[in-house]
């Protein structure tokens, strides 16, 4: 249980540095704490997934913005590493699970740190569903009996669109199971995965860059660029490094697992979106460069898949496909498993259907096991919108986007608004007595640009473009899917918090009757 305050606001604890319990915070230490620097830092990198990501939306990218869109992966980073700095901050003040809903908590009050909770977790089991689609990208190009479903394995055809809803299922039954297991055996796998991913990715990397058919200067042109003019282009090719920058918030999602959390996790929460940004933005490039034609349709169709296995080989190409395929299931590992913190951590307080239950973690494996199984059968239930349509892909790739970029808005807006009025400091020591991690003079700017980037890019990826979201037309609800799907979200969560408000009212009438009667 949590101690709370009588009125909204959530206040800060007594600081004591060197202890890494969570008694402080008035919780009780039941997830296992055993996971050690690396281990934090793959969890922040294969949310990211820097080959599941970019295999899945480089196609996209390049048919809106042609090879110019490479320059919206610097400026995307940017913007990302300023929103990455602000939470390293808070990481090292707070390391709790449950992390965007725990700081928006104390930097605004309960209530508004709920509903960041709340966007949260939706966005983020629409993220697992996301990153299991992606198995669409690379399993068929290695071997065709993968196409289980019609025989057009492209995932914007309908037996594509349908082939991947029956593959990500599969992949979501055993991260289900790997959930619930014991969280060594998930962190082992982590691990593993995310240095295989690293390996693959430089390999990528090198091979690309030796088989480059043209110069980078080919980067600032805009042959093949979509309209409406550059800007219009280049505003939905930033979709590409819009979806692969998320999720590096992970490392403090597991910081109630992680060995001196206030010291590792501001360092990997930095150094894993760091370490992705570079070597995406390699991995752009060296598509750009290295694919056989820049206008023949392909590139913007089948993306790198086209660029590895024509440029490589078969051999090789299948290979290294072969590792995007383990960065796809990791990756969807460690979604699922930042989602079930969260739920764990909202449950925890009572702020959750059945709670109770969702709060429960089993003593033997340290892991909640019921988070578990609720986001992998909601996430498994979005995959069936890819029946209906093939758009509902970019429709649930951009949805996700767009949840998690308003919830990081909620956690930067506030933080800014306390440093504004002087009332945040990262003052105080870490579990190995060092100083915590701090922006110091450049708290006010870094964390400024990072809300104003936040809430642009929120806008420009929510807005409902007919020639993005339904391009064969026809399907309005696409068109305004990620517009509709947050508007339900927001009033799901209200008519929920009302209804529990009317709940324990009604409930605190009836203690205060038995309460006078027996007087």
């Amino acid at each position: 249980m949590t101690t709370t305050a009588p009125s909204d606001v959530r206040p800060d604890p007594p600081h004591s540095p060197g202890d890494g319990s969570l008694a402080e915070f008035g919780y009780r230490q039941e997830l296992h704490r055993s996971l050690g620097r690396y281990a934090s830092f793959a969890a922040g990198f294969s949310f990211i997934s820097v080959l599941t990501t970019v295999f899945q939306f480089f196609a996209f990218g390049y048919a809106f913005g042609g090879p110019v869109f490479f320059w919206t992966w610097p400026a995307v980073l940017t913007g990302q590493l300023a929103v990455a700095a602000c939470f390293a901050e808070l990481a090292a003040r707070y390391p709790i699970s449950g992390a965007v809903y725990q700081w928006s908590s104390r930097l605004a009050n309960v209530t508004f740190g709920w509903f960041a909770g709340w966007i949260m977790v939706i966005g983020q089991i629409v993220v697992v569903a996301a990153a299991a689609l992606a198995l669409q990208m690379v399993l068929p190009a290695i071997w065709p009996g993968f196409q289980l479903v019609g025989g057009d394995p492209a995932p914007t055809s309908p037996d594509g669109a349908a082939n991947a809803a029956v593959l990500g299922v599969i992949l979501l039954v055993l991260t289900t199971l790997v959930n619930t297991v014991d969280n060594r055996v998930m962190s082992l796998i982590n691990r593993v995965g995310v240095t295989a991913e690293i390996i693959g990715a430089v390999l990528i990397v090198v091979l690309l860059l030796t088989h480059s058919r043209r110069s980078p200067g080919i980067t600032f042109h805009t042959q093949g660029a979509a309209g409406p003019g550059l800007a219009g282009a280049l505003l939905v090719g930033s979709f590409t490094a819009a979806y692969v920058m998320i999720g590096f918030d992970s490392a403090g999602e597991m910081s109630e697992e992680t060995h001196r959390p206030r010291r590792t996790a501001p360092r990997t929460i930095l150094t894993a979106l760091g370490a992705a940004g570079l070597l995406g933005g390699l991995v752009v490039l060296g598509g750009v460069l290295a694919a056989p034609s820049l206008t023949d349709g392909r590139l913007g169709a089948d993306g790198l898949s086209y660029v590895l296995t024509s440029s490589l080989g078969d051999g090789v190409g299948k290979t290294l496909l072969a590792d995007v395929v383990v960065a796809i299931t990791v990756a969807t590992l460690a979604i699922q498993t930042a989602a079930c913190r969260m739920l764990f951590s909202m449950a925890r307080d009572g702020r959750l259907p059945f709670s109770a239950r969702l709060a429960r973690v089993n003593p033997r494996t340290g892991m909640p096991s019921a988070p578990a199984l609720v986001v992998g059968v909601l996430a498994a239930a979005l995959l069936l919108l890819n029946f209906a349509s093939p758009d509902a892909f970019l429709a649930i790739g951009t949805t996700c986007i767009v949840l998690l970029y308003l919830a990081y808005a909620m956690v930067t807006g506030p933080l800014l608004v306390r440093r504004l009025r002087g009332q945040f400091s990262a003052e105080g020591g870490d579990e190995a007595g060092g100083a915590l991690f701090s922006l110091g003079r450049w708290g006010v700017p870094v964390n400024a640009l990072a809300l104003v980037y936040g809430l642009f890019m929120t806008v420009n990826l929510a807005w409902p473009r007919a020639a993005v979201y339904d391009p064969t037309g026809g399907h309005w609800y696409f068109q305004w899917f990620t517009v509709l799907f947050l508007v339900a979200t927001l009033a799901v969560g209200a008519g929920y918090r009302a209804w529990r408000g009317r709940a324990a009212g009604r409930t605190a009438v009836r203690e205060a009757a038995v309460q006078e009667a027996g007087a």
